[in-house]
């Protein structure tokens, strides 16, 4: 009963541990978008605002951005979950020996980087281009043409696996009974096969539509004129993030958890409606008085839906009446009492520093070496004083006065009447 305590215990653990790890940062980041600073940061928390939000929708770069992303997501649906469907049903009718081979190329493209997918799709389309004779605008040089084309030889891929998972539970004798009955290989395949395949479709354009939503390696080599969000948000970060990008992460995570929370509880509510079909009466069901679950009744996704639901409304309504800009006022005012504050105390401390630097130099003992004059303080004694070769410097007041008429240092050897012997005696100065 211990170990049995233990064990559940731990796997409770390690699913905080594990959802703490893959939604952790989802949340700090989508927290930071109703944080008053410019750069997005959770701690210290100075003022609720919303008006990040209104700087996402004023950002022509990221609508243009987000509305490219949509067209070149729709083409990728389009283009991808035909071609998976055809793969897939070509790996169902293909020759058994040849499945493998034919399964391994049509999967290489997954395993392939996405740079190396973006650089080959341009350099292959311009080469076509360039062979039709066509200009550097026709529609092969297009970015939508290229990022569509690009990104679909991959996400197919991607498209053709859900197919085939779904496309295995089929049972082809309906198909052959539609045949026998007198349908033609169209309406067979258009009334009977393709209403199967629905759920697979639906799922794999979904697939196809985020993966195309998110993509950054291929699309980057692609994208020409018609930059996605992705590579706008990747070119905004260059230049430094600000919290409109949290914002718009936030919005991004509430439309995913309402897509998720609204097809849980339509699955739910779809087997709560079948199991009471089967535990109706036939007098029930012939008169029409079965009473079927609510929408709410044992859906915990559906109430779960309501309640993120009604957080949404009312963060909407708090943000058309409430005015961050008091709050703002305030912690700005805050700021710079705290900088005024500072700047004190560091001049204080300046002013310490040098009154204790002032009493250390008056304790010092004074030099004994002699004073060279006021007029020559440069280190190197009287040797650049102006006038040490003139004479006309003053005379030191420490040693014998050297006569004035030579005083450039070398006695008077130098002195102009020193060969003629007309010179007066040196005296003691040589």
């Amino acid at each position: 009963m211990k170990n049995f305590t233990f064990m559940r215990l731990s796997l409770w653990v390690y699913l905080a541990i594990f959802f703490a790890y893959l939604l952790g940062p989802l949340v700090i980041m989508s927290a930071t978008a109703f944080n008053s600073p410019s750069f997005p940061r959770m701690t210290p928390w100075e003022c609720l605002t919303f008006e990040w939000f209104s700087a996402l929708f004023q950002d022509e770069r990221i609508l243009n951005g987000i509305w490219n992303s949509i067209l070149v997501g729709a083409g990728t649906v389009v283009l991808s979950v035909a071609m998976g469907l055809a793969g897939a049903l070509m790996l169902t009718q293909i020759w058994p020996k040849l499945r493998a081979t034919y399964y391994t190329v049509i999967i290489a493209p997954i395993l392939i980087p996405g740079v190396v997918l973006g650089i080959s799709t341009l350099v292959f389309w311009d080469r076509i281009n360039r062979m039709l004779g066509l200009g550097a605008d026709s529609f092969l040089s297009n970015g939508l043409f290229l990022t569509i084309i690009g990104q679909s030889t991959f996400i197919a891929s991607y498209c053709m696996l859900v197919l085939v998972a779904r496309l295995q539970r089929y049972d082809i004798a309906l198909t052959e009974a539609a045949l026998d009955l007198g349908a033609t290989h169209a309406q067979a395949f258009r009334k009977v096969l393709l209403p199967f395949m629905r759920p697979a479709i639906a799922s794999a354009a979904v697939l196809a539509f985020l993966a195309s939503f998110e993509n950054y390696n291929t699309t980057t080599f692609t994208f020409g004129e018609y930059p996605t969000l992705t590579i706008e948000l990747a070119q905004k970060v260059r230049y430094g993030i600000t919290p409109a990008i949290s914002a718009l992460a936030f919005i991004i995570v509430v439309l995913t958890v309402f897509a998720a929370l609204f097809n849980e509880a339509s699955i739910r509510r779809k087997q709560l409606v079948a199991e009471a079909r089967k535990k109706a009466t036939v007098e029930e069901l012939e008169s029409g008085k079965l009473r079927l679950p609510g929408f709410l009744s044992s859906n915990a996704a559906a109430v779960a839906l309501v309640v993120v639901a009604c957080a949404t409304v009312a963060v909407v309504g708090t943000a058309t009446v409430y005015s961050p800009q008091q709050c703002i006022a305030n912690v700005q005012e805050q700021k710079r009492l705290e900088t005024e504050e500072r700047i004190q105390e560091l001049r204080r401390q300046r002013e310490l520093r040098r009154q204790q630097l002032q009493e250390q130099q008056g304790e010092a003992p004074e030099p004994t070496a002699p004073s060279t004059g006021s007029g020559n303080n440069s280190g190197f004694g009287g040797v650049f004083a102006p006038g040490s070769l003139s004479g006309e410097g003053e005379a030191e007041p420490e040693a014998e006065q050297a006569p004035q008429g030579n005083n450039s240092g070398f006695g008077n050897v130098f002195d102009p009447n020193a060969l003629s012997g007309d010179g007066e005696d040196s005296g003691s100065g040589n």
